[in-house]
């Protein structure tokens, strides 16, 4: 019985390599969030609606048509491949293309789920720019900062 507990304690610590390779993943999922909740949050505050984290229910349903856009469309566009994981190059390239595909996506959600269904093209445009710039720096940083940890 003593053994059995030893051998069950020592298999909770080993990690299989299918475990080990869940965290970038998680990692990503978890950065984009952020990076869609900031983006809304700085739109928000440019046209002076509530930004704050006291806003933070405004901002999520603000930033949702955007994000589920781009997890509709990013993983088919190998946006979390583990090859990308510390190959920093690569992460950018894969990054703004999956953006630029999920970005039409985002924008039909976003015309659905607006009261007004309404996307005008300059709102559009501020779109694609911002999220491939937000996307792109926090996907570049953490490539170059698991490439490092290697």
């Amino acid at each position: 019985m003593h053994k059995s507990v030893i051998s069950s304690a020592t298999s909770l610590r080993v990690h299989s390599p299918d475990e080990r390779a869940m965290w970038p993943r998680a990692a990503l999922v978890a950065g984009d969030i952020i990076s869609f909740l900031v983006f809304a949050g700085v739109g928000r505050n440019t046209h002076h609606e509530a930004s704050g984290l006291g806003a933070i229910a405004r901002i999520a349903t603000t930033a949702a048509p955007f994000a589920l856009g781009w997890f509709l469309v990013s993983p088919f566009a190998g946006a979390f491949r583990r090859s990308l994981v510390g190959a920093p190059r690569r992460m950018l390239v894969r990054t703004e293309l999956a953006w630029l595909a999920a970005w039409p996506v985002a924008l039909v959600l976003r015309w659905a789920f607006a009261p007004d269904h309404r996307v005008p093209l300059s709102f559009a445009i501020v779109v694609l720019i911002a999220n491939a710039v937000f996307l792109g720096i926090w996907r570049l940083l953490f490539a170059v900062f698991t490439r490092s940890a290697r």
